[in-house]
């Protein structure tokens, strides 16, 4: 792929670009500055970098395009930049995600800033993109907004999910994310808006799980409802008490249950001896399998376990329900996902904010000056990133 030169479209006024070098002096690290302040004196240098990580990623890395964009604007210079795959594609470990190629004097003191815009993203991408392979069939709802570090992780992160579901659509024909759960992130996502409908905190102020629906339904009666139904400890109870209570929402597929219960206690009417039983049921050969400790929680444990997606669907099938859905939410990281698809756990969507990085040394991207004036060079033991470097 040949390298993309910055035009210098974004239109970046003096202030803002003021304000811009401000932040950046601010941000990053001294070493950086320091260095920018030798080149210049000596002589500057056209360099090319060499931006990779060390794990399998899915590449996310428009963010930071846009970011090295409008820093270009707003010194008046161009950026060559060649992405060694399209965005969305895996990349393997070690395997050189970007080239970037310009004047040292205005590169070498954005390395912090750009290289924090690019490694969570790719991670986070990679674990979306996995949840929707591994459940192809169930749609998704990024719920990671309360869970991130500000707003600025927060884009981060709806963009990842967005771009990691796209790849999975792509390879899989997956669902993959519907939407998130906030307005300002939600046009990653081809929305207007962001999803949702009740917290647990409308469940405590309305005093029971059915009278909650009833004033959701009241302040918002034209749209689909999704009920909590773990706050009491009655999963089972209230939701046929709502769905008995909001028949014709229930029978056009616009009510939909929610399992958030804890990790210290079972659903409504489970416990391990009936949860297994419950498995055994449906997918017998399930639990005769080789499982780790932590797969066998997610299938019979406590909390949303697969018995107690079982249990919830074959509750809600024999009292004539067959329309409500059924939500996931609480630890569906891709782990738990693949589990879920091991035994075709019967749930329709899943409330995620488990795809985002849950190791944070893995999401750290390098970046290395592999070339300048156009003469190779780089530190020892990096020189496989020399490989496809396109020179200038």
């Amino acid at each position: 792929m040949q390298p993309k030169q910055t035009d210098i479209t974004p239109f970046v006024s003096p202030a803002q670009a003021a304000e811009l070098e401000r932040d950046i002096a601010g941000r990053t690290d001294v070493y950086f500055k320091k260095t920018k302040a030798v080149v210049q004196q000596y002589g500057d240098k056209q360099v090319t970098y060499a931006l990779f990580m060390r794990r399998p990623v899915i590449l996310c890395p428009r963010l930071m395009i846009e970011w090295l964009e409008r820093v270009a604007a707003a010194r008046n210079t161009k950026f060559g930049i060649e992405l060694v795959r399209e965005e969305g594609t895996w990349v393997g470990a070690g395997e050189p995600l970007v080239y970037l190629t310009g004047s040292m004097a205005e590169l070498v003191d954005l390395e912090t800033i750009y290289l924090q815009k690019l490694g969570a993203a790719c991670v986070a991408a990679y674990n979306a993109y996995s949840m929707c392979c591994d459940l192809p069939k169930v749609r998704f709802l990024a719920m990671d907004a309360r869970h991130c570090a500000g707003a600025e992780m927060a884009e981060l992160m709806a963009y990842a999910a967005s771009v990691g579901s796209r790849a999975a659509r792509r390879d899989v024909g997956a669902a993959g994310f519907i939407g998130n759960a906030s307005d300002a992130t939600a046009h990653y996502f081809g929305n207007d808006l962001g999803f949702g409908t009740m917290p647990h905190a409308l469940i405590g102020y309305a005093g029971s799980t059915l009278r909650a629906a009833e004033l959701y339904h009241e302040t918002f009666p034209h749209e689909p409802m999704t009920v909590l139904v773990d706050y009491y400890g009655q999963e089972v109870t209230d939701a046929l008490a709502v769905c008995e209570r909001f028949p014709n929402l229930a029978r056009e597929g616009k009510l939909s249950v929610r399992l958030d219960t804890h990790g210290s206690r079972y659903v409504e009417g489970l416990d391990p001896q009936s949860s297994y039983a419950v498995l055994d049921r449906h997918v017998p050969n399930a639990i005769r399998q080789y499982r780790t400790e932590a797969e066998l929680r997610w299938m019979v444990g406590t909390g949303v376990s697969a018995a107690a997606i079982f249990h919830m669907r074959s509750v809600l099938d024999k009292a004539g329900f067959l329309g409500v859905k059924i939500v996931g939410s609480s630890g569906f990281n891709a782990a738990k996902c693949k589990v879920m698809a091991s035994v075709h756990a019967p749930i329709d969507i899943v409330g995620t904010g488990s795809y985002l990085p849950d190791n944070w040394p893995e999401t750290y991207a390098t970046a290395d000056i592999v070339a300048y004036d156009g003469q190779p060079s780089v530190k020892v033991g990096r020189e496989f990133l020399l490989r496809k470097v396109a020179l200038p």
